[in-house]
């Protein structure tokens, strides 16, 4: 075995870890990170009901909206800014970003 099979993932060695390399980048490929909003984008748009700031949720992907009680999606990269994309904030969202009612 040469150093350049190793490390092109062990194929021919017989070690079982070059099977799983490959089951590993394929189940990366399903659990790939959201793609990026563009934070200049963000510092320009506001709540479309109240023309107030917007919270920026990386982890859920929504902008939240604290004076319209609402969570806006971003698909794609894409802030969906639109009353029928919304949903209404639940105490656990209001807890998380310490949202007074």
């Amino acid at each position: 075995m040469t150093a350049g099979a190793d490390r092109a993932g062990g194929q021919g060695d017989g070690n079982s870890h070059g099977g799983k390399s490959d089951v590993a980048s394929a189940g990366t490929e399903e659990t790939k990170a959201p793609p990026k909003v563009d934070r200049a984008l963000l510092e320009f748009l506001v709540c479309p009901d109240r023309k107030t700031t917007l919270i920026y949720d990386a982890a859920r992907q929504e902008l939240i909206s604290p004076a319209a009680d609402l969570a806006y999606p971003i698909r794609d990269g894409v802030p969906l800014l639109t009353a029928d994309c919304a949903r209404h904030l639940t105490d656990d969202d209001r807890r998380r970003h310490r949202i007074k009612v």
